[in-house]
């Protein structure tokens, strides 16, 4: 199978301008895109207009969505999908069969929030592979650096559990800023009571020489990615969440079928795309 990347289209804006993040990064990954439609209550034409149109709309969606991305990416190879059956099923299929899915949620103008749908929830608390999550209103330059936003990426950040730290995750987040060009912020965040004491380690000091020893073997995969470290005392979620609003793409891990607490508050508040990335 053609390895693809796969984006959810429900004729929304939120799911329009995730199909367009998606476009981006399948160009960038040389990859092909998938746009995937989820019919979860097919019926057959009533010749009724007013019960016929909402299906028809969204169906309308996808293909004006194919059209325009193949008009801005000439070069991409672009698949409309219309599958049918419960959506967090069928896109929890389709998350184990590409390279990642992208999904839309409803931003909140002029605060940070996110409002995510219980479908997009569900399916980046259970897919096999990366979700990412993209706010609507989400546009090529808010990528990048600059005034006119055309200068170069922003950077990735991820946001790393030293006690638990995962090749899926720093796979993903290197493998994303090595494809920008863009630097990698490793963000790690703990929230234990500092308890002077005259012969203590300075956690501080201890957890830094931690992380660059987790990054060393990726530093040698990676030798032309620029890598920040920062190492903070605070809550992991609001860290990583003050970090969205220079970055390009925020990576998350969880593990099981489950959000954990820092992956839901980022989801929910962050500024920027945000993938969220199982592992073990």
């Amino acid at each position: 199978m053609q390895r693809h990347i796969t984006a959810g289209v429900d004729g929304s804006r939120e799911s329009v301008d995730a199909a367009d993040w998606a476009a981006r990064e399948a160009v960038r990954r040389r990859l092909a895109l998938h746009l995937l439609h989820v019919d979860d209550e097919p019926t057959a034409p009533t010749g009724l207009p007013e019960l016929d149109a909402p299906g028809a709309r969204e169906r309308m969606a996808l293909d004006r969505v194919t059209v325009r991305l193949a008009h801005r990416h000439p070069g991409l190879a672009l698949k409309p999908v219309v599958a049918l059956g419960p959506p967090t099923a069928t896109l929890l299929e389709a998350a184990g069969t590409s390279e990642m899915l992208v999904l839309g949620s409803r931003g909140f103008t002029g605060c940070a929030a996110f409002l995510v749908g219980s479908v997009a929830l569900q399916t980046a608390a259970r897919a096999a592979g990366p979700v990412v999550l993209v706010r609507a209103g989400e546009c090529p330059q808010d990528e990048r650096q600059g005034p006119s936003g055309t200068g170069a990426f922003r950077p990735v950040v991820v946001g790393l559990d030293l006690d638990h730290p995962c090749d899926e995750l720093l796979a993903y987040a290197f493998d994303a800023a090595a494809t920008r060009q863009a630097p990698l912020h490793v963000w790690h965040a703990w929230a234990a009571p500092l308890v002077p004491s005259a012969d203590a380690v300075d956690p501080a000091v201890e957890k830094a020489g931690v992380l660059a020893a987790v990054l060393a073997q990726w530093r040698r995969k990676f030798p032309e990615t620029e890598v920040v470290e920062r190492t903070v005392h605070g809550r992991a979620g609001r860290q990583l969440v003050m970090a969205s609003t220079r970055a390009s793409l925020l990576v998350v891990g969880r593990r099981a079928d489950r959000l954990g607490p820092v992956a839901h508050s980022v989801i929910h508040h962050v500024l920027c795309p945000v993938a969220v990335v199982p592992h073990e």
